[in-house]
């Protein structure tokens, strides 16, 4: 990859103040601005396996992961709070999603036996987590997720 370019691609988003359009990159020093009148942008992007370290854990603001996927329901529906979230708090949180059915290690190393699981990143390092309801037999319909297989 030629010098100065990321290897992870840039989002378009406009910017809720003036209307522009702005380039954000999935990793960045900083935070992303409007280039047009520096207003904070929201910060949403995607990473998977390969990316994860790059997008979110080197991230200097707080991150919310969003671990999802397509086929599941409830992940589509808590998805646009998130990003309403990420535009609400522009410029202090980032929003990073990522697709388990596409990053297995990801799933696996953290233990993500339920999606939705909303995690938040500091420094790198999970300083919050809720997992989507448990619905084995051994907790119930609805009850928080346990730290065990459903059977």
């Amino acid at each position: 990859m030629p010098d100065g370019q990321d290897s992870t691609p840039a989002e378009l988003v406009r910017c809720a103040n003036c209307g522009r359009m702005n380039r954000v990159p999935a990793a960045a020093r900083g935070t992303p601005r409007c280039g047009n009148c520096h207003k904070p942008l929201p910060w949403v992007a995607a990473a998977g396996d390969d990316t994860f370290a790059e997008v979110a854990e080197a991230a200097a603001i707080p991150v919310v992961v969003d671990m999802w996927a397509p086929w599941c329901g409830p992940c589509r529906a808590v998805s646009p709070a998130l990003e309403q979230l990420a535009q609400d708090l522009a410029g202090t949180v980032k929003l990073v999603k990522v697709n388990v059915d596409e990053a297995p290690k990801l799933q696996q190393r953290f233990t993500v036996q339920a999606i939705p699981t909303l995690m938040v990143l500091r420094d790198g390092k999970v300083i919050a987590r809720q997992r989507a309801p448990c619905r084995c037999p051994r907790c119930g319909t609805g009850s928080r997720a346990r730290s065990h297989s459903p059977s």
